[in-house]
């Protein structure tokens, strides 16, 4: 059950089959507008919470990066050796 002010509250559900089973979840809202994005070149220590540390200097604001890179479903896709070199956006904190 989402909160009412919850900006997933109209978001759409998925579900993911992998190894290790089904993970059911909800697909983070659509982002309007991406004026104001960089571009990151993922290294081999890069995690969601600490670059959101490190642009936003706030941890808990990583589902902002996974907003602007909808093709991350999992925080731990990014900890696989293809995600290395890849440009992911790191959106504006507003």
């Amino acid at each position: 059950m989402l909160l009412k002010k919850s900006r997933y509250q109209n978001s759409r559900l998925f579900e993911v089959q992998g190894e290790e089973g089904t993970f059911q979840g909800v697909r983070a809202r659509e982002i309007n507008s991406l004026d104001g994005v960089i571009e990151h070149q993922v290294t081999d220590n890069d995690r969601l919470d600490l670059l959101a540390l490190h642009y936003f200097n706030d941890s808990s604001l990583w589902w902002r990066i996974v907003d602007a890179n909808p093709e991350i479903i999992f925080a731990d896709h990014m900890l696989g050796k293809e995600w290395i070199g890849r440009a992911i956006l790191i959106p504006t904190k507003t």
